[in-house]
Formats: structure tokens, sequence, C-alpha cells
């Protein structure tokens, strides 16, 4: 798309860029010449990228489970001029058994996770559809293809999330807008020492939910393999293709998690052939 892939400077919209992917994506970005609009919790940590690039970095501050703030921000930098590249980046999981999670923690985790990067996506879909088109990446995760314990609130917004970039994709391909989920494993970010911890009970802490807990717990950086910086440069690169794809899966963690769980998933699917048959009407 020329209104993307060719033109000298482009503008990227980011939630989340304080730190971690974000911050790294930012930088990316920011090195290569393109206009950059920030959105952080914490505008200060963007203050030396400001002070390098000047006028091609704006920071906003944004906290996205406060719907009405999200709104406004995004409603002004609609207003403001065209979007090339939106990237809905920001994220944090809370740990613990379903049982354990509170309303609150729920409400919280697909309220970031889910609901701020559709409002978000929706708001620049008809300004992208009329400037000839655009990109939307969705920051995923390996947790949006694959399950484990004590991610139950996370992955409900993770897999969300990849149902509805999925479908509306296939709503804006003929405008040139194209969404991308991008699937991360284990990535030195900084994600695992942003945990949220349920309060644990006694029923869960020596089964599945225990053992993954105490891996959290006490995981070092040796067990994130995943550069942060190599990935930025991975996600700036896919925005020059043509045609990128639905769906990258970064990190050979993710690429082997994600194949398992979906060879035993068409396993299972292809052992109820004949149960499915069975329910029609005969004729």
């Amino acid at each position: 798309m020329p209104a993307v892939s060719g033109k000298a400077s482009r503008h990227w919209f980011v939630t989340g860029a304080s730190g971690g992917l974000g911050r790294h994506l930012t930088e990316h970005v920011l090195r290569n010449g393109d206009r950059v609009t920030a959105t952080a919790r914490r505008p200060a940590a963007l203050e030396d990228l400001c002070e390098t690039y000047g006028d091609r970095l704006t920071v906003e501050l944004l906290d996205l489970t406060r719907p009405a703030d999200v709104d406004e921000v995004v409603g002004r930098v609609v207003r403001s001029g065209s979007v090339d590249i939106v990237v809905n980046n920001a994220g944090y999981a809370v740990v613990g058994a379903a049982e354990e999670m509170t309303v609150a923690q729920i409400r919280d985790q697909i309220e970031v996770l889910l609901l701020a990067p559709m409002v978000i996506t929706r708001a620049f879909l008809q300004p992208m559809r009329e400037q000839g088109g655009g990109r939307i990446i969705q920051i995923s995760s390996v947790g949006g293809q694959v399950g484990i314990p004590t991610h139950s609130s996370y992955h409900a917004g993770k897999w969300g999330l990849e149902g509805f970039t999925e479908s509306v994709s296939r709503e804006v391909r003929d405008f040139d807008v194209h969404l991308t989920l991008v699937e991360p494993g284990a990535t030195r970010t900084g994600f695992a020492s942003a945990l949220r911890y349920t309060t644990e009970t006694a029923a869960y802490r020596d089964n599945a939910v225990g053992r993954t807990r105490r891996y959290l717990e006490t995981a070092d950086e040796s067990a994130f393999t995943g550069d942060p910086a190599k990935l930025a440069a991975a996600i700036y690169d896919t925005t020059r293709h043509p045609s990128p794809p639905l769906r990258l899966a970064f990190g050979s963690d993710t690429y082997s998690a994600i194949h398992a769980a979906l060879t035993e998933r068409l396993t299972a699917l292809e052992t109820q052939r004949n149960l499915a048959a069975s329910v029609a009407f005969t004729l």
C-alpha cells in the first residue's frame, strides 16, 4: 500500500510505550525516521526520547482501563491528521486460579487486553479506509493460541483479540487496511516482573496452578529467550510488506507450542467426524 509502504515518513500510534516491547518499538520507529504518537501511563519514562527526537515524538498520558480517556485521546489523534500504523501493545497478566480472581481483576484484564484494542481499532478504521489504507498491529501472545493454568483471564483477552482481529481483517481487506496479530513467546521485556498475582488458596497450592505459579515467581531472565529489540525490528519490517500475514509467531518456543496445540486440536477434531455428521436431519 503506497500510503504505508512507500512514503518517506509514516505516523505510528503505539500504546504502552513507556517500557518493554512498546518502548523498543517506539525507539526503532524513530531511529528509522518515522513519527510516533506514544501513549503511556508514565509519560516521564519517554522524556529522553522526546529530547532526542523532538517533535517526531508526541506522548499522551493514557490509562486503558478508563474508556472515556481512550475515546478522548484517540479522537484527538484522529482529528490531528492521518495515522498510518496503529500498534495495540499495552498489556499485563494476572496469575492465579480462575476461582481466586476477583471480578475487578477479571474486568481489568478484559478492558486492557480486549476492550481497549477493540475501541482503538474501530476508531482508526474509517480514517484508514478513507485515506486509502493502513496497518493495525495487535500484540497478542503465544497465549492467544495456547492455554496454560493460571492465565484464564489473560487468555480470555488474548483469544478474544485474535477472534476480533481475524473477523475485522476480512471486513477491511478490500480497503487496503491490513491487521496483523503478533504472537511473541517468552521475551525479555520486563513482562514477568510486572505480573500480578491472586491471593493463593490452599486448594490450588500443590496442583498445576501452584506449580505454574512457583515457576513464574522464581524464573530468571534466562527463561526469557526473546530479544525485544529484534522483535521490534521484525514488526517494523512487516509494515513494509504489501500483503502482511494475519498472524506472526515470534520465538522458537512460540512456534513449538502453537504447532503442538494446533496438532492436538486437529487430532481431536478428526476423531469427531462421524459424531459431527450424526446430528444432521436424516433425508
